[in-house]
């Protein structure tokens, strides 16, 4: 139990994450990481999306790398893969409750990524005045 503590000792929210063996927040980054994981997450937030259909949205991404983080979000419980009996196969993609519960954290994002974006531009505007 000190190896725990000592592990979150840092963190200015210890007294509610040492009870876990790992940290909240280290947890989310890990499901969270990967080659267009958000993106794949928020194209699901509207509905239930096939393959290609994801696919189309992220035009640089590898099948295989495609195939991968859609593997890796399922074993997450973020989404769910439902596999049709039919010829030619038919797999479509969707978000479990759990993986609607990160649709609040991505909006955030969203948010934050547009203030950001805003502020930037307004530097740039000052810039621009000065010069």
């Amino acid at each position: 139990m000190a190896i725990d503590k000592k592990r979150h000792e840092d963190c200015y929210m210890s007294e509610k994450c040492e009870k876990y063996d790992v940290c909240p927040m280290a947890l989310v980054q890990k499901l969270l990481s990967g080659k267009r994981k958000i993106l794949i997450l928020r194209y699901l937030s509207n509905k239930v999306l096939r393959f290609n259909d994801i696919k189309k949205r992220l035009p640089d991404v590898t099948q295989k790398m495609l195939t991968q983080q859609l593997r890796s979000l399922e074993e997450d419980k973020l989404i769910f893969r439902h596999v049709y009996p039919v010829v030619p196969p038919k797999v479509e993609y969707g978000l479990t409750e759990l993986g609607k519960k990160v649709i609040p954290i991505l909006e955030m994002m969203h948010e934050f990524g547009a203030e950001y974006l805003e502020l930037s531009l307004k530097e740039h505007d000052k810039e621009s005045d000065i010069e």
